[in-house]
């Protein structure tokens, strides 16, 4: 039993200290960028501080002060970093696990009737469905809206001279998270100039996360989705509701927390092939009268 008891002696520690680690990034990637961020700096920085002079200088008084208010500076962290805490939870809230079906498919129908309605009318429109990588971390602005999804809040943020009309919209489930947000554009030479802004920051966007990303063309009314690096112009709407179904529905995200732990590691890789495929052309402009 000597080999048993070795054996426990050290996997218990490794575990601790891998759970440890996993936690402490988790809580730095999440606050990274938000208001919080420099006070966290400067909160560990001054405990790692105090924590190296007491072991060093060996102050035994200072270091039974630290462990004594520990307590008090857990209390502390709750307090300051209250609001970075509650959108920790919002979001654990909103991961694919706690996503009910029925949600999923009403999100996937108000952007079907929105595309239809702002095609029709040729009103451009960009949306980002976002699935297990948080996309706040891929665009540079956004106006949080926070709103129930309907065709009809998004045919009011995209209606021409509106204040947030430019930019894309970001949905978390069946939300109105943010409009008006940038988002990146591609960096790929291999596309033909005549593809406009919308289009290669759908691209783009894709090539960052694995958000599922509708784009409806000013120009042409084209309806598009982009994907993992590919963008799909010219598409039904039934084929719209098929990809959709199958990026965003079970089975494909049956595991979604486990999926949404592994996207956090692994590289984003662009999908091979080419980075457009047009399925059909655009639609004649009406002649006039």
């Amino acid at each position: 039993m000597p080999e048993l008891t070795h054996i426990q002696s050290w996997w218990r520690p490794v575990l601790e200290i891998l759970i440890l680690a996993v936690s402490i990034y988790f809580v730095f990637r999440f606050v990274r960028g938000t208001r919080g961020w420099p006070v966290v700096i400067g909160f560990v920085v001054v405990l790692l501080a105090l924590a190296l002079v007491t072991t060093i200088l060996d102050l035994q008084v200072l270091r039974w002060m630290l462990g004594s208010a520990s307590v008090f500076i857990a209390v502390g962290a709750l307090v300051i970093f209250q609001p970075e805490l509650r959108r920790m939870l919002a979001e654990l809230g909103n991961l694919p696990l706690f996503a009910t079906v029925s949600e999923q498919r009403e999100a996937i129908e108000v952007i079907i009737q929105t595309a239809e309605r702002l095609a029709d009318v040729r009103i451009g429109a960009l949306i980002a469905v976002e699935q297990s990588i948080q996309l706040q971390e891929a665009v540079e602005s956004g106006i949080k809206v926070d709103c129930d999804a309907t065709p009809e809040m998004l045919e009011t943020i995209f209606f021409p001279n509106n204040a947030v009309h430019d930019g894309g919209v970001i949905m978390k489930g069946d939300r109105i998270a943010y409009a008006a947000c940038i988002f990146p554009l591609t960096q790929r030479s291999d596309l033909n100039k005549s593809l406009g802004t919308r289009h290669r920051a759908a691209i783009g966007l894709s090539e960052e996360t694995d958000a599922a990303i509708v784009v409806v063309s000013e120009e042409t009314g084209m309806i598009s989705y982009a994907y993992k690096g590919q963008l799909t112009r010219g598409v039904t709407l039934e084929e719209l509701r098929a990809f959709l179904t199958s990026v965003i529905l079970p089975p494909a995200r049956s595991h979604g927390l486990s999926q949404w732990l592994r996207a956090r590691f692994r590289e984003n890789h662009p999908a091979p092939g080419p980075a457009v495929i047009t399925k059909r052309e655009p639609r004649p402009l009406p002649k006039a009268k």
